[in-house]
């Protein structure tokens, strides 16, 4: 299984939300895109947008302002 890595690290939302979209866009069913980001509000933003897309979605938060999301991917359209 392939896997994307975006590094939204340093980034305020809702731009790691809207770099993760971009690279599920290209991403095939059952490949993984992996996002690290620091903003605290990307904890709200990852969570209901996997809701909403209906998208696998994983969330650990490492630190204070370090999160790990990973989604893998669904759908292909």
């Amino acid at each position: 299984m392939s896997e994307s890595v975006v590094d939204a690290r340093g980034m305020r939302c809702p731009m790691p939300l809207l770099m993760a979209k971009r690279a599920l866009m290209t991403a095939q069913a059952g490949e993984r895109v992996r996002v690290f980001a620091s903003d605290p509000g990307s904890w709200r933003d990852f969570h209901a947008y996997a809701k909403l897309a209906e998208e696998q979605l994983t969330a650990e938060q490492l630190g204070e302002q370090e999160f790990v999301y990973e989604f893998t991917k669904k759908h292909s359209f």
